[in-house]
């Protein structure tokens, strides 16, 4: 495993760090595997793990706390995101700070993860939604850094929403965040316009998200998939989105060097772009750890396939399915 610095604070965490959602809101998810993978992603080196309250109402918060308590000489970084208090993703233009993070809401749900995971603190606290707009209303900011001070958190981050990397950029600039999450992959480069540029400016550090671009990028999806009821990807994949990402991914295969999967060329095509400090798969089971650090150990890409891939940048925007 290899490690990068986390922008202005200085951690040194795993660049494939662990996503932890699909633990509560996927189906398939065991939470003894679960635990199984968590341990043996530390054992290989994994230092950085994202959770929210969202994840299953607090569920995966839990499972990090016990992940911590378990370890406790290794140096863990820990992340969790508090949910809108309208509790709809993404956020919409006409929303304002009241409707998702008035003041008393984020000392709530700040301390609902906190007593979720049994933690007595976290090192970083994330916006689940955001609207640069909501820079306008300095009371979230100012709670947040209020809450900061008493070392319920030690950084202070958002997650922009799908397809919308723009929207970030004016937190970033703004100088009172520390990371910023979003959706970087093969497909979804569209952050390297604007947002990466902002986050070198101002040294903030950057989590990548969605890797494999919600399973369409480890080649196993076909255009007759289907998950249980209650999944959530039936409501992502409807039939406009899944025929065209499985088109996109097989126009991918002929590019996967020789003994190369693609959800390892997806990854090791993330560690090509510098200004990404941490990239976090999700890793229900052992078999998925062991794939994902892998990528870290072989490195990035030769810069030719790198060139070819670049070509296949897909610029979408936000739909009633995309969430």
């Amino acid at each position: 495993m290899k490690y990068r610095t986390f922008g202005r604070t200085n951690w040194k965490v795993s660049e494939i760090g662990y996503g932890m959602w699909g633990m509560a809101g996927w189906t398939g998810s065991d939470d003894e595997e679960s635990l199984q993978s968590l341990q043996l992603s530390a054992d290989l080196g994994c230092t950085f793990f994202d959770t929210a309250w969202g994840y299953g109402a607090g569920k995966s918060e839990g499972l990090l706390g016990k992940l911590v308590r378990a370890n406790p000489d290794k140096k863990l970084y820990t992340a969790t995101k508090m949910p809108p208090k309208n509790f709809k993703w993404p956020a919409r233009r006409e929303y304002t700070l009241d409707d998702c993070f008035p003041p008393g809401h984020i000392e709530e749900y700040v301390n609902r993860s906190l007593k979720n995971s049994g933690l007595e603190s976290f090192d970083l606290m994330q916006f689940h939604t955001w609207e640069d707009s909501w820079l306008e209303d300095d009371r979230g900011i100012k709670k947040m850094l209020d809450l900061k001070e008493q070392g319920l958190f030690h950084a202070i981050g958002i997650s922009v929403n799908r397809w919308e990397p723009w929207n970030g950029v004016k937190a970033v600039k703004s100088g009172l965040i520390d990371s910023v999450q979003v959706i970087y992959n093969i497909f979804d480069q569209n952050p390297k316009d604007e947002l990466f540029p902002a986050c070198r400016e101002m040294n903030v550090a950057v989590i990548a998200r969605v890797p494999l671009d919600e399973g369409t990028l480890t080649g196993t999806l076909t255009k007759d998939s289907k998950w249980p009821e209650g999944d959530w990807r039936n409501t992502y994949f409807v039939p406009e989105n899944l025929n065209a990402s499985v088109d996109r991914a097989e126009a991918l295969r002929p590019l996967i060097p020789e003994g190369m999967t693609m959800p390892e060329m997806a990854l090791r095509f993330i560690l090509g772009e510098p200004t990404v400090s941490a990239i976090i798969p999700g890793m229900r089971k052992p078999s998925h750890a062991r794939a994902n650090i892998a990528a870290s150990d072989a490195g990035m890409l030769e810069p030719e396939l790198m060139k070819q891939l670049e070509k296949h940048r897909w610029d979408r925007t936000p739909t009633g399915w995309s969430q």
